[in-house]
């Protein structure tokens, strides 16, 4: 039997290995360090949901965590923000299913102090 060394020398003597060592592709990749996976790509980038508009404002703001977008029941936001008095509005499943795709929509507040408000949301 012939040894791995005593093969390499016959093939380095007579031109052989210098044939095959110019040879691409086919052969293993026996002892390289396996290639790392590929980069997962990142995650989409969270809508932001606010008013673009409130009727006669005096401090309101909403904000609609992205998490609700997918919610299968309507759902009810304070929107005081610097105003000294609160008011309150509601979104349907429906309503959040068309602020996730884009389109906004207008909702009309609860009355406090005796005016409301109509809150335009939409998403970016």
């Amino acid at each position: 039997m012939v040894t791995r060394t005593e093969f390499l020398a016959q093939l380095t003597s007579s031109g052989w290995l210098l044939f095959l060592a110019g040879c691409g592709g086919g052969g293993s990749d026996y002892g390289a360090a396996p290639s790392p996976p590929p980069a997962t790509p990142p995650p989409p980038a969270a809508q932001t949901c606010s008013a673009t508009q409130v009727t006669n404002n005096h401090g309101h703001t909403l904000s609609i965590p992205a998490a609700d977008l997918n919610s299968a029941s309507s759902m009810t936001y304070n929107i005081q923000g610097g105003a000294d008095h609160s008011h309150q509005v509601t979104f349907s499943a429906a309503q959040l299913a068309q602020l996730k795709a884009g389109q906004s929509v207008t909702v009309t507040s609860t009355p406090t102090l005796s005016h409301l408000h109509d809150v335009t949301g939409a998403c970016s």
